[in-house]
């Protein structure tokens, strides 16, 4: 059982670490595309690391409605709680 805050932290440092965005413009608000500079790619690989991470698949059509740092918490703390 994962918290929201636990997904968020986790979410920060793959960014972070695998994608170099700044940490200062990692926020729940902040855009994947327009703020943060991830394109497609960087998606897959995003729920590439998530699935590792919480050893289930995880549908990427469950992800064609994020937008924001906080969306894809949400999925991934739903995913991670079911």
């Amino acid at each position: 059982m994962q918290s929201r805050q636990d997904v968020y932290q986790q979410l920060h440092d793959y960014l972070v670490d695998l994608f170099e965005v700044p940490s200062e413009d990692i926020s729940p608000d902040a855009r994947l595309v327009e703020d943060l500079d991830l394109d497609s790619i960087d998606a897959v690989d995003l729920i590439v690391k998530f699935q590792e991470l919480i050893g289930k698949k995880v549908p990427a059509t469950e992800f064609r409605s994020v937008r924001t740092v906080d969306d894809v918490v949400e999925k991934i703390h739903a995913l991670v709680n079911t």
